[in-house]
């Protein structure tokens, strides 16, 4: 695929998001990091009921979804002031099915492709040959 120049690539998992710009002109893809934003995951929840792991295994799961919400609350703050204009996502597939149930329409509209792939751990060159 053929980013535009200056869009935002988003690369995250349940604990990690990170940002790059494609500073390329097309078809040439140069991804530059430009932020790992501060994510404070959105509550997961008190926890009354179940005060350990294994009467409650998915206290996990539900804390990486509440990063992906935030995650994805961060990238609707960028689209709404105008900071990203198109917008292209890897992670995880649950991540990313999680994720999109609190894209903004404003961010869902600048969305140029997505990819449902762990790639946090990868290179910036593993980056751009998934893309």
């Amino acid at each position: 695929m053929i980013l535009p120049h200056g869009a935002i690539v988003a690369v995250a998992d349940g604990a990690t998001l990170k940002l790059f710009r494609n500073r390329g002109m097309e078809p040439h893809l140069e991804l530059i990091e430009i932020d790992r934003p501060k994510i404070v995951p959105v509550n997961a929840g008190t926890g009354l009921r179940h005060h350990n792991e294994a009467a409650n295994p998915d206290r996990h799961r539900k804390v990486e979804d509440g990063f992906a919400a935030a995650s994805a609350n961060h990238l609707n703050n960028l689209a709404l002031d105008g900071t990203l204009e198109g917008f292209f996502v890897i992670a995880d597939p649950r991540t990313l099915g999680e994720s999109r149930k609190h894209f903004h329409p404003s961010l869902q509209a600048k969305i140029l492709g997505e990819v449902a792939k762990d790639l946090t751990d990868h290179s910036v060159r593993d980056i751009g040959t998934t893309i």
